[in-house]
């Protein structure tokens, strides 16, 4: 029983999975700082290319 308690207490897939998470949150955040700088640049291009329609 101690030897399963122990084995248990040396399980690192948690962190693994806390790492996961932490690595998958900063991309969004670098996704939505670089979507949030270029929005309006491409929205003027946009804009730009319809009124030459």
């Amino acid at each position: 029983m101690i030897k399963a308690l122990r084995s248990m207490l040396r399980d690192d897939a948690g962190a693994t999975m806390v790492e996961y998470g932490i690595l998958v949150a900063l991309i969004a955040a670098v996704c939505i700082v670089i979507i949030t700088s270029l929005g309006g640049k491409v929205s003027s291009a946009f804009n730009g290319v319809d009124a030459a329609l």
